[in-house]
């Protein structure tokens, strides 16, 4: 009775808030205009119908878990080439990236607020054969009205930290019976694994991190390197940086006195949200740093950008030129406590990494990385300004810790195999 009640209150708070969300994703559309096509998707209303049913359905919300997902659709399609995917997506950076997934036959859309109408409507509209979630997404209304149409769903690359599972035990009476409704859960690690058991998860297997499976773009590395050579100086990555982070970062950068000429270190800039873009080049200004903007040019870097203090990586999915034109990165998220942004990809371009106290969102990948001389942990910004540009300054030091980062990196692929195979047993 008490969890029927807790998912009624859940469905009555969200139909209160649907014009609210509905105006914020409006907003969002200023700045990103894709947050305003196709809005009637978030409450499940399609203009025609679906042209097939028994679609493999995978929900990547963001950006991360979209490409984090390629590998695992890849072997999805190897084991059944005639597999008609849905990707669906919560933000902006997700659908714009998984349109590059899309193969003939398949379909993207939004996926629904989580309504019990849009959900049902959603599921009617598709009709998919199984349902695969990325990461963390667990939307109670969906799994409930999954059950419902006895459709087996998965949480693939799953991960829970030690503090969500206390945000699960606070709303347990809505949340524990929503993972009990997962037909399987692919856990990264044995820690993932264990808190999901303990949230009611009823199978969970262990399967590793589809992001060691990865593969960032040669060609992007490469120019990346190339732009290196053109700066002439040591190069420092900002990489994926959150709110309130890049303050901190500039004012311990000033603080450092990091000397100027030609041959200063030049510190590269890349927010985490686009939104903030414009936000971030402003507080660099502020600060009176020069400022060159990467969407300022396009195959090479001109005269003003050589020689200006800062540069803003404002462009999107080029994360890997950003690792191969630095000496060392500083990992977003982990100065604040935010529990810090995925590492792997700097490991597999070569990119030392420096990070903060905060990685509770990857503590196995950190602590992997930390064991294998990959990355290095600093207690502040400060300390991790001082190990990366120490590390910038001694190349030999440098193209060592980059072979680990590689090494790293390669050892631990293999979970797309794992996890494609597993969900591949669900399928009717």
């Amino acid at each position: 009775m008490k969890e029927r009640l807790a998912l009624a209150a859940y469905g009555a708070l969200l139909r209160l808030l649907t014009p609210f969300y509905l105006l914020r994703l409006w907003r969002r559309g200023g700045a990103e205009p894709l947050y305003r096509e196709f809005m009637r998707e978030r409450l499940g209303l399609y203009r025609s119908a679906a042209p097939a049913q028994g679609w493999i359905w995978v929900h990547a919300v963001s950006l991360g878990e979209t490409r984090a997902s390629a590998a695992l659709l890849e072997r999805i399609r190897a084991l059944r080439p005639g597999a008609r995917i849905l990707l669906t997506h919560g933000t902006a950076t997700g659908r714009e990236a998984g349109r590059e997934l899309l193969r003939e036959g398949d379909a993207q859309a939004w996926l629904p607020y989580d309504r019990r109408d849009a959900a049902r409507r959603f599921l009617l509209h598709w009709r998919p054969a199984v349902g695969v979630l990325m990461e963390t997404e667990i939307w109670p209304m969906l799994l409930a009205e999954a059950q419902r149409f006895r459709l087996p769903m998965v949480l693939a690359n799953a991960r829970l930290s030690e503090k969500s599972l206390r945000q699960g035990r606070r709303f347990g009476a809505l949340l524990k019976p929503a993972a009990r409704r997962l037909a399987l859960a692919l856990a990264q690690t044995e820690a993932d694994a264990a808190r999901m058991r303990e949230m009611g998860v009823p199978h969970v297997e262990v399967m590793g991190n589809l992001k060691y499976d990865m593969a960032p773009d040669p060609a992007l590395v490469e120019r990346g390197r190339q732009w290196a050579a053109l700066a002439g100086r040591p190069v420092l990555l900002a990489a994926v940086f959150r709110e309130g982070e890049e303050a901190m970062l500039l004012a311990a950068w000033r603080g450092l006195r990091v000397p100027r000429g030609p041959h200063r270190p030049l510190l590269v800039i890349v927010p985490r949200h686009p939104q903030r873009f414009d936000e971030v080049a402003a507080l660099v200004a502020k600060e009176g740093f020069s400022v060159a903007r990467r969407s300022g040019w396009q195959d090479l870097p001109p005269d003003e950008a050589l020689h200006a203090d800062v540069w803003l990586g404002d462009s999107m999915r080029e994360m890997p030129l950003y690792y191969g034109l630095a000496g060392a990165a500083l990992l977003g998220g982990s100065f604040a406590k935010l529990g810090g942004q995925n590492l792997i990809e700097a490991a597999a371009c070569g990119c030392p990494v420096v990070m903060g106290p905060h990685t509770f969102n990857f503590a196995e990948a950190s602590t992997l990385a930390e064991a294998a001389g990959a990355a290095l942990r600093a207690a502040d910004i400060e300390q991790a300004l001082t190990q990366a540009l120490r590390l910038c300054e001694a190349p030999s030091e440098q193209a060592a810790m980059a072979r680990r980062a590689l090494a790293f990196a390669g050892a631990h692929r293999g979970a797309a195999e794992r996890m494609a195979a597993a969900i591949d047993t669900l399928v009717a």
